[in-house]
């Protein structure tokens, strides 16, 4: 079976998130109770995965490289979004990333009162990549850097578990038709299969039917809802497993395809797409016995990343790691 490469230090994997700029990206859609524009949205979801993940990946002597992350986004221009120290580089190992947020802001987030309300709670929350919105939407260009991308880093990594690329949009492509390119893209693999291709397509039309890990194409309403699902991949079955957590129904042949989704539904598919439950991490290695619960079952593993395990997010303006 593929989709079974061990993740480690030796043989790490990578996420690459390709993100639309482009200027239909101001338009507010739901985040729960209220409405977010839609680039705002995004990158606070991509700036707290990153923000999950580099804890995920930490012990005592520092954030391990199970991981490379790159984010690439497509508007008026195609290329690397991270911002701050991190500014135009592709693929980042996850222990660059943890250490150099470009700033730390501080959040509001409304929590449990323990009287039935909900209050209001400070929080900081490290930022790697900032909202844009603005130009068209070059699809085709975005599919073609992101094969480039990976065709390097599967060249160094051919048996590696195989990237998982989170594609972003709310519209269509005003290049081309990028139908071959994400074909092509998704093609691409290591030894243990093909790259993983989310396509989650957002919509502000509060009167949209969202779909969600849909296995035909049958009942999609146009030509470009049916590109989308035809150039996902299919999940594999420990994301199936993970999509029946959250209450999903899913068969084997559901796909890595979302159309429009709110901003929940958008934290539910990367979720899905990237949770470490998906792989083993030099589980049975006795040097790193203490390694990540992959399994998502032992509290107490979770329980061991404890303050000193993981980066520093304070704020401090001095130095923002």
């Amino acid at each position: 079976m593929p989709y079974k490469a061990e993740i480690s230090r030796d043989n790490p994997s990578c996420f690459l998130f390709l993100v639309d700029q482009s200027k239909s990206m101001q338009d507010k859609l739901s985040n729960g109770d209220e409405t977010q524009q839609m680039a705002n949205g995004v990158a606070d979801s991509i700036n707290r995965w990153l923000q999950e993940l580099s804890i995920k990946c930490a012990k005592s002597e520092g954030v391990r490289d199970y991981y490379n992350v790159g984010v690439i986004g497509y508007g008026r221009t195609v290329g690397p979004s991270f911002v701050g120290p991190l500014e135009g580089r592709e693929l980042i190992p996850i222990s660059e990333i943890a250490d150099n947020p470009a700033r730390v802001d501080e959040r509001a987030k409304k929590v449990p009162d323990g009287a039935g309300g909900l209050v209001e709670q400070s929080t900081r929350i490290p930022v790697w990549f900032d909202p844009v919105a603005n130009g068209g939407t070059p699809m085709c260009h975005a599919a073609g850097e992101a094969q480039r991308i990976l065709e390097s880093w599967i060249a160094e990594h051919p048996d590696s578990f195989p990237p998982i690329v989170i594609h972003i949009t709310d519209g269509a492509s005003t290049d081309g038709n990028p139908t071959e390119l994400l074909q092509s893209l998704m093609n691409l693999s290591t030894s243990d299969g093909n790259v993983m291709l989310f396509n989650i397509h957002l919509s502000a039309n509060p009167k949209a039917n969202p779909v969600s890990f849909s296995d035909s194409p049958d009942e999609l309403p146009d030509a470009y809802s049916k590109m989308l699902f035809e150039t996902a991949s299919p999940l594999t079955p420990a994301m199936r497993g993970l999509a029946k957590e959250q209450g999903f129904d899913t068969s084997e042949d559901s796909r890595c395809f979302v159309l429009n989704g709110d901003m929940v539904l958008l934290v539910q598919a990367i979720d899905i797409g990237t949770r470490p439950s998906n792989v083993q991490m030099e589980s049975h290695r006795p040097e790193v016995a203490e390694d990540l619960d992959v399994d998502g079952d032992d509290e107490a593993a979770d329980a061991e990343i404890d303050e000193r395990q993981e980066p520093d997010w304070s704020g401090d303006d001095e130095d923002p790691r």
